[in-house]
């Protein structure tokens, strides 16, 4: 369709959770609930607003930076996955220009990460010592969307095992900087022992999070700090296990323990109040366009279907101040041919995808 063209969206458009309309149309590339005058084609079946991945990387894989050709596939690999809005967890890459295409996924940006020296995965992070943290947690700040990411853990090769990253001070320091400059923190985490000075410290949101507790459980809760577990990237950790057995035994044996308590973890963690959003952790080592198996995950946890299915749709987005189903909201939208809410699994193979009020997928 061209760009001028009216889209009616009619069937079942699921505007919140219970919030159930008849019909939406895309006018301009913009939702409106107003019958406009003129044709329009029609798109008839289960709509939802355009999914989120809260923890995805574009133009990253496992080897560092990739150049434009390569970052354009990974964005229509979500993109036709459903994915219409993405948090990009750190990245080296320049992916600005995509932000000028009306035809992929719309991205919210954490910078570049930001790890300790020799503490992260080579070509990914800014390297760096805690006493220049403040000055690069600044500097991200200003050149992401509202996001900074953090490598809160990581193994220590002289330990032998995942150890926190930065000092409590320096990490206090650091997030109150970027919440002057107007910026949320994230942190990669695995482990156990970083979670309780990152809280404390002020942080808004952990990825994996695998290393939560009882005893940390409650802290988050009570600072209503999110978490984006990303189970379909814990369970590689066994692989991993394996790969690093010979030289790093202990390291090993935790990465097992942690991948063995993930369901339960993910499931305390939202019985205690814990926000849970849906992340893949794609285009690292994982492919792209797996949020419906993240979601399926999320149920397997223990997750309510609605709850899940919230974590990357109506929920999602407005944690991360982006319109749903809303008059005048940007037209980004998936059509699927049952109701999602009834079954998670729908999200696998949805009918239309409709970006900007035009249906592209």
């Amino acid at each position: 369709m061209s760009d001028h063209e009216v889209l009616h969206v009619r069937g079942r458009v699921l505007v919140g959770p219970e919030d159930v309309r008849d019909e939406l149309w895309c006018v301009d590339g913009r939702i409106t609930f107003d019958r406009p005058a003129g044709e329009a084609l029609a798109v008839t079946g289960w709509a939802l607003p355009g999914l989120v991945d809260a923890h995805c990387h574009v133009g990253l894989d496992r080897h560092g930076p990739v150049d434009a050709a390569t970052a354009e596939k990974q964005a229509l690999t979500d993109r036709d996955a459903g994915t219409l809005l993405i948090r990009d967890a750190g990245s080296p890459s320049d992916t600005r220009w995509i932000d000028d295409r009306e035809d992929l996924p719309k991205i919210i940006r954490a910078g570049r990460h930001i790890a300790r020296t020799r503490r992260y995965i080579r070509g990914y992070a800014h390297e760096i010592e805690p006493a220049d943290l403040v000055e690069h947690v600044g500097r991200e700040a200003r050149r992401g969307d509202g996001w900074v990411k953090l490598v809160g853990d990581w193994i220590d090769r002289e330990v032998g095992d995942l150890t926190p990253s930065w000092p409590r001070a320096e990490v206090g320091a650091a997030i109150a900087e970027a919440h002057r400059l107007g910026a949320r923190v994230t942190a990669h985490c695995f482990a156990e022992d970083s979670l309780r000075d990152l809280v404390e410290a002020g942080i808004d949101c952990v990825e994996h999070a695998t290393g939560l507790t009882e005893e940390t459980i409650p802290l988050f809760a009570e600072r209503g700090v999110a978490i984006v577990p990303t189970l379909v990237n814990i369970a590689t950790f066994p692989h991993l296990a394996d790969g690093g057995e010979a030289k790093f035994p202990r390291w090993s044996a935790h990465m097992r323990r942690l991948h063995e308590r993930r369901y339960d973890t993910v499931r305390a963690a939202f019985d205690a109040g814990i926000p849970v959003f849906v992340g893949t952790d794609a285009g690292g080592s994982l492919a792209h366009g797996l949020v419906a198996e993240e979601v399926g995950e999320l149920t397997k946890a223990g997750i309510p279907a609605l709850d899940a299915l919230s974590a990357t749709t109506w929920g999602a987005r407005a944690w991360l101040g982006r319109p749903a189903l809303e008059e005048g909201a940007p037209a980004d939208l998936v059509v699927y041919d049952e109701d999602p809410r009834a079954d998670v699994r729908v999200l696998a193979a949805p009918r239309r995808v409709v970006v900007n009020g035009r249906v592209l997928a």
